[in-house]
């Protein structure tokens, strides 16, 4: 019987590391098709700047039909695998609108906090504009500048 519950203890172990860990990987994924996605946007919609909301990279452009950015990512904020994401931006002072009709930004940030520390994940994730990943074991909602490094966490190599 002791076996059984030490094997057990040990099972339970690895499976909550390994969501964690297929969380954390979700997170990161997603961080980079929002980058890929808003660089897209600002070359074919956005004449040369970005979606102000995650919903606005979903929505079908007129000529094609189709959006830069899947509708698991549409919402704003979005919950997934774990993770919330949430989008801002500055806005722009032209008054042009992009092609599928969104009042542009110039530059962006976004921050992946889990929603259960420990349990959905255990590090926290941002990007902006210069679309480079960075991680820390604190939050960078509120605090994830638009363009350059963050004050805290490490890039993602």
């Amino acid at each position: 019987m002791a076996i059984i519950g030490l094997l057990s203890a040990v099972a339970v172990a690895g499976y909550r590391h390994a969501r964690v860990t297929a969380g954390e990987a979700v997170a990161v994924a997603a961080l980079k098709t929002i980058n890929q996605a808003q660089f897209s946007f600002s070359q074919a919609c956005g004449d040369q700047h970005f979606s102000p909301t995650l919903a606005g990279l979903a929505t079908p452009v007129p000529s094609t039909g189709q959006g830069f950015l899947s509708p698991d990512l549409a919402g704003d904020p979005v919950l997934k695998s774990g993770y919330l994401f949430a989008m801002s931006g500055t806005a722009t002072t032209d008054g042009r609108l992009s092609c599928n009709g969104l009042a542009p930004v110039t530059t962006y940030q976004v921050s992946a906090d889990p929603t259960s520390g420990g349990v959905s994940g255990a590090l926290f994730y941002g990007t902006n504009t210069d679309r480079v990943v960075f991680a820390d074991t604190a939050t960078f909602a509120g605090n994830m500048p638009e363009t350059g490094a963050p004050g805290h966490g490490s890039e993602l190599k």
